[in-house]
């Protein structure tokens, strides 16, 4: 089977971190332009009728005045949320376990600071800590606000806020203790190791009709989002998916348009949307260094879903390659 290489979106030609570095980020698909209520089936067919939000102003500066309440709230409807990923490989051991830091891009070129996330060490599965401080990854700081945790395989992944355990619970709680889960991420295995485009689908609660998202407090995995996701049990949830690359004979290689916050081809790379509304993209995130990423979301999601779907990209995914 004849390899092939991707241009501005993934590359098959080397390995994951050997990438092609001169890639060009253009396509001819359309542009993010139309706006789209991404919510549940219900909400969407209701809000049909509704006058649609204004088109994505990526120029307008979000103010962040309480850190812990902006990257839990959903992007505010009709602007593009622009933001930065850092990956710090020096240190002893942050080879292995990098530190992941997320910026806010502002128009003047200055950058605040609003998540870390690092893989923990001796966890049987992928686990990842974030924090709102990004000299305190501890699991028991009071900068914890959540992480992203995932099977054996390296396949599924959900995302959880500081909340309590379930399971680890020692005595009767309020549910408004119990943990929330705010996304989970699925990549389709590729059992016969074919190195092609990730197939991902992104499962979040669905958004209320004052644009609130849906709380999810699954107190045994039959209330998961995975579980209903899988079990087509969809009246709460939204299902995202990333947008199928097209094949540029031009230049051998897959592609997807950017529109210039990309520039150097990566397998991490995708865009994610919506089934309703293919053009409208959720978010998107790739790379533009050796460790260096863009990460852009738009409503419904928030700061810190959008940061662990990307962490869930970084991750390896052996049944996935």
């Amino acid at each position: 089977m004849q390899r092939k290489g991707v241009s501005s979106s993934m590359s098959f030609e080397e390995e994951e971190e050997d990438e092609d570095e001169n890639s060009s980020s253009s396509s001819q698909l359309n542009s993010n332009t139309r706006p789209s209520s991404a919510t549940s089936r219900k909400s969407i067919r209701e809000a049909a009728s509704a006058p649609s939000p204004p088109a994505p102003e990526p120029s307008v500066d979000v103010e962040v005045q309480d850190l812990e309440e902006f990257v839990l709230r959903p992007a505010p409807q009709g602007i593009t949320i622009k933001c930065r990923i850092t990956r710090d490989k020096k240190g002893m051991d942050r080879g292995m376990y990098p530190t992941y830091f997320l910026h806010l891009d502002r128009e003047d070129g200055k950058k605040v600071f609003l998540l870390a996330g690092r893989k923990r060490k001796k966890s049987k599965t992928s686990n990842y800590l974030i924090s709102v401080d990004p000299t305190d990854l501890s699991r028991g700081g009071d900068s914890y606000i959540g992480k992203l945790r995932s099977n054996l395989m390296g396949t599924k992944f959900t995302v959880y806020d500081n909340g309590v355990n379930p399971q680890k619970a020692s005595s009767p709680l309020e549910s408004g203790t119990l943990r929330q889960e705010l996304a989970a991420v699925c990549y389709e295995t590729n059992v016969l190791g074919f190195k092609g485009p990730r197939k991902m689908s992104v499962i979040v609660p669905g958004m209320t009709m004052v644009h609130e998202r849906v709380c999810i407090r699954p107190r045994n995995e039959h209330e998961t989002l995975l579980s209903r996701w899988q079990n087509k049990n969809t009246e709460t949830i939204i299902e995202l998916q990333n947008k199928t690359p097209v094949w540029n004979d031009d230049t051998q290689s897959y592609v997807l348009n950017f529109h210039g916050r990309v520039t150097q081809a990566s397998v991490k790379n995708f865009q994610i949307i919506h089934g309703n509304d293919p053009d409208y993209i959720v978010m998107q995130f790739g790379r533009v260094a050796e460790d260096v990423f863009t990460m852009d979301y738009n409503y419904p999601l928030c700061a810190l879903q959008a940061f662990a779907i990307a962490l869930s990209s970084f991750d390896s995914k052996l049944a996935c390659e």
